[in-house]
């Protein structure tokens, strides 16, 4: 499917059947969304409509759902579309990656956000006061320590227990905190990385190639807007290069044909943001809702991969496992 279709389909969808309600008194609320295009794609904006709905607000009845994806993703188009969006006098925005975030907090400090954010500490980045009184616009559900990448790296090296070499693709802007978490496991477990840089989902197919040249056993792929977006290229490249590779983003890396899916339970996030706004929506201050965390990591295997790359999953691992895709 053509994305650029999708998006403005998406977008039709969600904001024809409004215009009649919009123009009784102006009453009608108007909830704003800036994410990447791949959030609708896994569930996560259905979940959010099926969140709104459970606190009695439904799309296309009483309340208005604006959604805006970019075509690219660059840090211009964020910017661009978080003006576009802010001008269309939302009620609260949800904000869905760390660059959606970096555009909504630039373009307003009056206006609510809500975050859900895999990559960004709020407080180091000056959204929040603190996380359980974040005192700004500004509140949502951002992971924690990222020791998620470490869980990652124990799960293939269960795989492959010789394993003594492994690729980690990230993004520098945003993944530092994920890539020193996985360093510190690494050491523990006597596992070399090689630090593979993206910034582009064209990157990928030559990067995991570089992975392949350099040896590694198996590929750490971090959680970043430009990986979530090309989760099936990686997927493709991981398999060509017959390299054992897990991604946080759930389950959608592993439907996509990965091998392991580990991370937040995305849908989860996206309904409990809709409680956020919600709240908002009633009258409470973002800064005053506490900055929450994800309390739920499913694991995701697919055995078609494992099957393709000659490995043998150990039922340790497949008891643990919340999904298996055969």
């Amino acid at each position: 499917m053509n994305r650029r279709a999708f998006v403005t389909g998406l977008g039709a969808v969600l904001a024809a059947p409004l215009a009649t309600g919009a123009q009784q008194a102006g009453r009608v609320p108007r909830v704003g969304w800036l994410s990447g295009g791949f959030v609708a794609q896994t569930g996560s904006l259905q979940a959010f409509t099926d969140g709104l709905r459970e606190g009695g607000f439904v799309v296309g009845q009483n309340v208005i759902l604006d959604v805006l994806f970019p075509e690219r993703g660059t840090p211009a188009e964020y910017a661009d579309l978080a003006v576009r969006l802010i001008a269309r006098s939302p009620s609260v925005i949800l904000a869905a990656n760390p660059h959606s975030l970096e555009a909504i907090t630039k373009a307003t400090t009056s206006i609510p956000i809500v975050g859900v954010d895999l990559e960004s500490d709020p407080v180091a980045k000056g959204w929040a006061v603190s996380l359980a009184r974040p005192g700004r616009n500004l509140t949502g559900f951002f992971l924690d320590v990222p020791e998620m990448s470490g869980k990652q790296l124990q799960m293939l090296q269960e795989i492959r227990p010789a394993i003594t070499r492994v690729a980690v693709l990230g993004d520098p802007r945003i993944n530092e905190l994920q890539f020193h978490a996985t360093e510190i496991v690494a050491g523990r477990i006597g596992v070399t990385l090689h630090a593979l840089s993206i910034t582009e989902g064209k990157q990928i197919p030559g990067l995991v190639a570089e992975a392949a040249r350099q040896k590694a056993g198996a590929l750490v792929a971090l959680t970043s807007p430009v990986v979530n977006i090309n989760m099936k290229s990686l997927a493709e490249a991981a398999l060509i290069h017959r390299l054992p590779t897990v991604s946080g983003f759930v389950p959608g890396f592993a439907e996509a044909g990965g091998l392991l899916a580990y991370g937040p339970d995305f849908p989860d996030l996206f309904r409990r943001a809709a409680g956020h706004v919600l709240e908002i929506l009633r009258g409470s201050r973002p800064g005053d809702l506490p900055v929450q965390r994800p309390t739920k990591f499913p694991l995701v295997i697919n055995m078609k991969t494992a099957k393709a790359l000659g490995l043998t999953i150990p039922p340790s691992l497949l008891l643990r496992a919340d999904q298996v895709i055969e």
